[in-house]
């Protein structure tokens, strides 16, 4: 990437920095809820200076066109860095508000699927029915896309740089896919099993004390496996054929014993290498901050807290050299798959968290957690029977009614009497917890009338 912009880009480099500077102040104002017009009102300045940018480029690829200079400006340059902080900011603001369903919210679920697309690809831990699964939220995103398209709900040029980028990470999934069609029917069993005995060592790589009973069963698969090959070939059943797809098992098989071997080597050292220490040590925390958000994120997570996140697992991916972290002198360290396995394990944390984004606006988020909590209780109560008293239930017709108390015209206003997104979701909650409630006090009714019976 080039550090020079060109003049005629400079004040929109400028604009983008000082665009940058207000959403990372909005994220850190923890005191109150990020609002959906604040939101788009710093959106709408997005929309303007990349239709101005546009505009510049197009201008200047026709000059350059016109003069015989193909390369001139063709190179990402300062403003394109900016832009992509800016939308994953911006993207990330979207889901939390609650547009999760328009398509600045897809821009941070492109770029992380495309990091862990990269990740796979480097490392060969994929089968098509993982793919399948990308290739299915693709699908999702650029429907949401076409539908702002069609309704006319984001500027056509929004739209345009949000297909790229969509369809740069799909580019990277027919890749993969395509890689897999020249395997063999017969081989596909096998190359799940590999696939799953890597995915195995490399968990076990995380582990400060890996279970040597469950690496031994491995390593001696692997050795199973590796005996059955004739002259370095896989055969088809019955031994008389050799199936399609060798390079792509071969490589899979090697890769398992490379990292059976960076195994043993760790066992040596009991550790990663002292060069390697920081690293590992940030990526450990980072994966265990993220694993816990997996588990608490419905009550603690604003969506723009993955920004930081990503952008930390960004500059620990660009640390590596041909793939590789380096010491001090340029050298490739011991410990490789166990940071790679953390890394591509934080990218993948953060993906989930994003699309598992409820289309529900931070605003409304506590009134949520609520409704959930009263309905699981209910379900609780439901299932394992009563008998029930009215005493019984008051609590949860008391904590209903306090929440039908919150709405306004059967909406559920924001403190500035805005609507912020999500009613279709808490009024569907809402009834349903209703709904619960009164198959409890039918279920008493019922009780009561046995009761009756049994006395006569």
């Amino acid at each position: 990437m080039s550090n020079m912009v060109p003049q005629e880009e400079l004040p929109v480099l400028e604009a983008f920095i000082n665009i940058n500077n207000r959403l990372k102040l909005l994220k850190k104002d923890s005191t109150k809820f990020i609002r959906a017009q604040d939101v788009m009102s710093i959106y709408s300045q997005v929309v303007k200076q990349v239709t101005k940018l546009n505009t510049i480029r197009e201008e200047s690829s026709q000059s350059a066109l016109s003069s015989g200079d193909t390369k001139r400006n063709l190179e990402p340059n300062r403003v394109d860095a900016i832009i992509a902080d800016v939308f994953a900011l911006i993207s990330l603001m979207f889901l939390t508000v609650g547009k999760s369903r328009e398509s600045p919210a897809v821009y941070c679920q492109i770029s992380s699927m495309r990091q862990i697309l990269s990740h796979m690809d480097e490392s060969g831990i994929y089968t098509e029915e993982y793919l399948l699964v990308f290739r299915e939220r693709l699908n999702e995103l650029r429907e949401i896309i076409k539908n702002d398209h069609e309704e006319g709900r984001h500027p056509e040029a929004m739209l345009k740089y949000m297909s790229k980028k969509l369809d740069g990470t799909e580019a990277i999934l027919d890749s993969l896919m395509e890689s897999l069609s020249v395997l063999n029917a017969e081989l596909v069993p096998l190359h799940n099993r590999l696939v799953l005995l890597r995915k195995q060592l490399m968990a076990l790589a995380t582990d400060t004390k890996p279970s040597k009973a469950e690496f031994k069963r491995i390593v001696e698969e692997l050795r199973n496996i590796d005996s059955k090959r004739v002259d370095g070939k896989f055969l088809g059943p019955g031994g008389s054929s050799v199936p399609e797809g060798q390079a792509l098992l071969s490589g899979l098989l090697d890769a398992c014993f490379d990292i059976v071997q960076d195994i043993k080597a760790r066992e040596a050292e009991e550790d990663v290498s002292p060069p390697l220490k920081p690293i590992w040590e940030r990526l450990t925390s980072m994966k265990q901050q993220l694993e816990q958000l997996t588990l608490t994120h419905r009550w603690t997570l604003r969506e723009t807290d993955l920004y930081n996140y990503s952008v930390s697992l960004r500059d620990i991916d660009s640390m590596r050299v041909d793939g590789k972290f380096v010491d001090a002198d340029g050298n490739k360290a011991e410990g490789q798959y166990v940071l790679l396995f953390l890394l591509r394990r934080c990218y993948g944390l953060i993906y989930r968290l994003m699309s598992e984004s409820e289309p529900i606006s931070e605003e409304l988020m506590p009134i949520a957690n609520k409704l959930s909590t009263i309905k699981k209780c209910l379900n609780e109560v439901l299932k394992y029977g009563g008998p029930y008293s009215p005493r019984d239930l008051y609590p949860y017709h008391l904590a209903l009614h306090q929440v039908d108390q919150l709405r306004k015209d059967g909406k559920f206003l924001a403190d500035d009497g805005s609507i912020p997104e999500g009613q279709a979701i808490l009024n569907a909650q809402l009834s349903e917890a209703h709904e619960l409630l009164e198959m409890l006090k039918e279920s008493m009714s019922d009780d009561e009338d046995d009761s009756d019976d049994s006395e006569e």
